[in-house]
């Protein structure tokens, strides 16, 4: 029996060495075929269901791999709501009135849980769905490599620390993607996921009216274009408001390459792969051969999705919260995880 002045730090530590860990040599494709054979079928079904509803609830949840994976690895700890002792990541920087279209995988573990109840993770959800949000918009399909767990955690600092603003230069992307030995092909390859959705006004204020605090527009924006963007976006919008992220927001493919070439790149970290010598080339390159950049695509996403923390896990019956584990229960073995070693990222 626990001592009742046992302190929380210690029940943490209690909890951390009691749940299991996963490394990226854990994942495999068909993780679940025999455990819950129909995951993949049913993660599907429902991101249909939701291209169906609003098309751009789908390019909200492809891009929770980004914002997952490079915060601590791909564990889900971006779902987790804050609590009176957590602050989570959803309110960090470069989520807060970004993410959205969580209520998507809400559908997807509900659907998993009356099949498979304590089998699929919520991190290994946000994996199937993204690579689903790509396939079900008209891009690649791939297999995915499963088995993760989901972190009991989140770090909005980390959060806050990890992620880039939509000011981000190529070289400052560069240098981040670098950390997780993520090539410049893959940079570039990656923002096109910038194919599919929608950005805020909030998110181009400054290229359209202050760009480097020189009191002008962005030069690099095609003159035509930055009218478009104007109206969109007049200095007193709502910042809320939003635009398209390509000229064929609805469809993956790699017309947002073609756009940056012509200077209509919606981001400044989007445009700044063009006008970067180092990234440029590749931007030319799946601007002429969408094959290639649908390869690169599927390449970097699948690396992606393989980093991992090594830190303790479980899985999640509700996504946005970490399982109830009464003070009895601590000494003993939670269920439903999966044993591997201690793997940094």
């Amino acid at each position: 029996m626990i001592p009742i002045t046992m302190t929380v730090p210690l029940i943490l530590i209690l909890l951390l060495h009691i749940a299991s860990s996963v490394s990226s040599s854990d994942l495999r494709p068909g993780f679940y075929s025999e455990t819950c054979p129909q995951a993949e079928v049913i993660v599907r079904e429902v991101m249909k269901k939701a291209l169906m509803r609003e098309p751009r609830s789908v390019a909200s949840v492809m891009r929770f791999q980004f914002h997952d994976c490079f915060v601590n690895g791909c564990d889900g700890s971006m779902l987790l709501d804050d609590t009176p002792t957590m602050l989570g990541e959803k309110l960090a920087l470069s989520n807060i009135n970004s993410l959205r279209s969580f209520e998507v995988v809400d559908e997807v573990k509900e659907a998993l849980e009356k099949t498979c109840p304590g089998v699929v993770s919520c991190a290994d959800i946000i994996i199937m769905a993204s690579r689903d949000a790509v396939s079900l918009t008209g891009g690649p399909e791939w297999e995915v490599r499963l088995g993760r767990l989901d972190s009991l955690t989140a770090n909005q600092e980390d959060s806050n620390s990890i992620m880039p603003s939509p000011r981000a230069n190529a070289s400052s992307l560069i240098d981040l993607f670098q950390k997780y030995n993520l090539t410049v092909k893959d940079l570039v390859a990656l923002s096109g996921s910038h194919s599919i959705g929608q950005g805020r006004c909030f998110s181009i204020m400054f290229r359209l009216y202050n760009q480097s605090g020189t009191g002008k527009p962005d030069p690099a924006i095609d003159p035509t274009y930055r009218e478009e963007l104007n109206k969109l976006c007049p200095l007193d919008v709502d910042q809320n408001v939003t635009g398209n992220l390509d000229s064929t927001p609805v469809v993956f493919d790699n017309q947002y390459f073609k756009d940056l070439v012509a200077g209509r790149g919606f981001l400044n970290s989007d445009q700044t792969l063009f006008t970067f010598p180092q990234t440029r080339k590749f931007v030319r390159l799946f601007s002429r051969h969408q094959s290639e950049f649908f390869k690169a695509f599927v390449e970097g996403m699948l690396k992606m999705g393989d980093l991992q923390s090594g830190l303790p896990g479980e899985v999640r019956t509700n996504c946005r919260v970490v399982n109830a584990r009464p003070s009895h229960l601590l000494l003993e073995s939670p269920p439903h995880t999966m044993e591997s070693n201690y793997k940094s990222i």
